[in-house]
């Protein structure tokens, strides 16, 4: 059974960086779609970026628009993949779960098979 492990969460101040990084075990996501969900305190799980295997040679990057420009998400090799939040806001505070796919790819919840506990971020004004 696969675990994705989330690390790289904590406190900083707006304008700040950190960097998530998440690990599988169990299995291998080679050519698969893995991403980064968050959940704010009171709202739904929402999509923040995936990288996903396209045209049988690359990984290609997908981005929800308010944090393009801020996010890269980055993958290291089959089972490892980051994410890079600079120029962080308030807004941006929320519990960052990774996931991954084995069926395709998407920005809906439902799309991902797997998901790890979650790493907080929290992003002080």
């Amino acid at each position: 059974q696969a675990q994705l492990i989330e690390s790289g969460g904590g406190l900083v101040q707006a304008g700040g960086s950190l960097r998530l990084s998440c690990v599988s075990s169990g299995r291998t996501f080679s050519r698969k779609t893995m991403g980064w969900f968050r959940q704010a305190p009171g709202k739904e799980r929402e999509f923040v970026a995936a990288t996903r295997w396209s045209a049988g040679t690359t990984y290609l990057a997908d981005y929800v628009d308010s944090v393009k420009g801020r996010f890269t998400i980055s993958r290291a090799n089959a089972n490892t993949i980051y994410l890079s939040m600079n120029s962080l806001k308030p807004e941006d505070t929320a519990v960052y779960y990774c996931a991954a796919s084995t069926t395709g790819w998407g920005t809906e919840i439902r799309a991902y098979d797997y998901w790890g506990q979650g790493t907080q971020v929290i992003v002080s004004s």
